[in-house]
């Protein structure tokens, strides 16, 4: 599984979608306050079901141990 964590995503301060090295990862404000809590946390990318050419993920379970990769 893919994971990744917040210096990786560009440490983003707003909800959004954002472009990643291979497709999209949607960002809520969950996450924002998780990682603002936990700066070193990953997030388990979830693929989300896509109709364009770019993959989207949204961000599912988090690791406080970091590890993103």
């Amino acid at each position: 599984m893919r994971k990744v964590n917040w210096a990786q995503v560009g440490k983003v301060t707003e909800p959004g979608r954002y472009m990643f090295r291979f497709g999209f990862v949607i960002v809520t404000a969950d996450d924002l306050a998780i990682w603002q809590k936990y700066p070193e946390a990953s997030f388990t990318l979830l693929p989300m079901f896509s109709s364009g050419p770019q993959e989207e993920y949204k961000l599912g379970a988090f690791d406080l141990s970091g590890g993103g990769s």
